[in-house]
């Protein structure tokens, strides 16, 4: 289960009669998706490595027995592949830069270009296998939609890890390694040009658009089986009735007791049984909204917005529930405003002009059973990825610049211009089983867009 708590400052004016409900879900967008299977990269090509085998079987049973269920495996296989490839890159790379000593360096970079060598050269060796009659162009193109991504990303990498190179300082490493870096950029760039992908053209006259918009595709084609089918509804209607129905009949016990007992005092067609029918109609309308107010604050904390079944391959591996409230500070968890943690003057002010705080509570259950029997791959388990437009809560923002006044050396007035910065403190609240964990973030924005993203200790 994930928490989130927005603290919003009060001088945005957000609040439950200004951001309602479907604003909040008009401005938030999730997905959810497998993690990538982790593989090293000397193991995804070598040996009895896993990928490398479910793609050749996958291609195989392709070509001898085209059918629908072999065309969705093989394209399964191909985009596993791209994919496992990309976070094998990005995990090996993390660890040149960042753990690695300055001494290894050199042989893991070594290594690094050695891998990725060997594994593009098994990859496009397999092509031989679906070059036969019974393997359309359409199908084809699959396997050749997962090696452009690759040669996409290698190309990307190899520069990023040039121009590392040289942001760290690294001149010894860089004269050494640059050569055989660029080595392999130039086999990519022939590589591309051979299978007639597009290139990067510095003198593009649309700056590259449409080789933006295909890297786009790519990207997309390939996580594509990653992120889980969703199929959203809303949540806790069949309650939602019954609580509706409780208040409807409350309200319609109270107009019929009102009539029954004027009736019964002052018979039919009386001016204080026409009066009691008036009123009672009128305080029943009252009764039947207070009522389902008052259900609804005391059913909704056990209830979620929306429900989302996920599926992998058509198949129901789980459900995701989210929902969303405005909720009182007094209401807060302690564990919650500890992590929080007011400095003085905020805690001061918050007295007269209290932040308001949005709860966004997200679960997510996933059958594992189901989902091992549904793919070939050991499945960590799933990434929830959420994004929040931060658009509404700058609408009521003040000009971002602001004069500010000092004296120069010559004792003379000097204006500069400060800019006015406004703070969302996000805190994620993190349950699994008996753990708990807490992350604090800092969102520094104002009218001209977001300016800083800090983790808070």
């Amino acid at each position: 289960m994930l928490n989130t708590w927005i603290f919003v400052p009060n001088s945005l004016d957000i609040n439950a009669s200004t951001y309602t409900r479907d604003d909040f879900y008009r401005d938030i967008r999730t997905n959810t998706r497998l993690i990538t299977p982790v593989f090293l990269m000397r193991d995804i090509a070598s040996g009895d490595a896993i990928p490398l085998k479910n793609l050749e079987v996958a291609m195989n049973q392709l070509a001898s027995t085209p059918t629908r269920s072999s065309i969705v495996e093989y394209e399964y296989q191909i985009k596993m592949f791209s994919a496992i490839f990309k976070s094998a890159i990005r995990d090996q790379l993390a660890y040149i830069y960042n753990v690695a000593k300055t001494e290894d360096k050199e042989k893991l970079v070594n290594d690094f270009l050695s891998d990725i060598t060997d594994i593009l050269s098994k990859y496009r060796h397999l092509a031989h296998i679906i070059k036969v009659p019974t393997v359309s162009q359409v199908v084809y193109n699959y396997y050749a939609y997962g090696d452009e991504f690759m040669t996409n990303l290698t190309e990307k990498e190899l520069f990023g890890l040039i121009n590392k190179f040289i942001h760290l300082n690294e001149s010894d490493l860089q004269k050494t390694l640059q050569p055989l870096i660029l080595n392999a950029l130039e086999k990519e760039k022939q590589h591309k040009i051979d299978c007639n992908y597009m290139l990067i053209d510095p003198q593009s006259p649309n700056k590259n658009k449409d080789l933006l918009f295909r890297l786009g595709a790519l990207k997309k084609y390939v996580e594509s089986d990653l992120f889980i089918n969703a199929k959203k509804k809303r949540d806790g209607v069949f309650i939602e009735q019954i609580y509706l129905s409780i208040a409807a009949g409350l309200s319609m016990i109270f107009a019929t007791a009102i009539a029954f007992s004027f009736q019964k005092q002052y018979g039919n067609f009386t001016m204080p049984f026409f009066v009691a029918l008036v009123v009672s109609y009128m305080l029943k309308d009252r009764i039947k909204e207070l009522s389902r107010y008052y259900f609804a604050k005391k059913i909704s904390p056990k209830y979620y917005d929306n429900k989302t079944n996920i599926s992998v391959k058509d198949k129901e591996i789980g459900f995701s529930k989210e929902s969303f409230d405005f909720i009182a500070d007094n209401n807060v968890p302690r564990d919650i405003l500890r992590v929080r943690n007011r400095i003085p003057l905020i805690e001061a002010d918050n007295r007269y002009s209290k932040e308001k705080i949005i709860l966004y509570r997200k679960t997510v259950h996933v059958n594992r059973k189901t989902l091992d029997e549904n793919t070939n791959y050991e499945i960590d388990g799933v990434v929830e990825i959420v994004r929040l437009n931060l658009l509404s809560f700058m609408r009521k923002t003040d000009n971002p610049e602001v004069p500010l006044f000092v004296l120069d050396e010559n004792e003379k007035v000097e204006k500069i211009m400060g800019i006015k910065n406004y703070y969302l403190n996000i805190i994620l609240q993190y349950k699994h089983d008996e753990d708990e964990n807490f992350k604090r973030y800092r969102v520094g924005f104002n009218r001209d867009g977001i300016n800083s993203i800090k983790e808070m200790n």
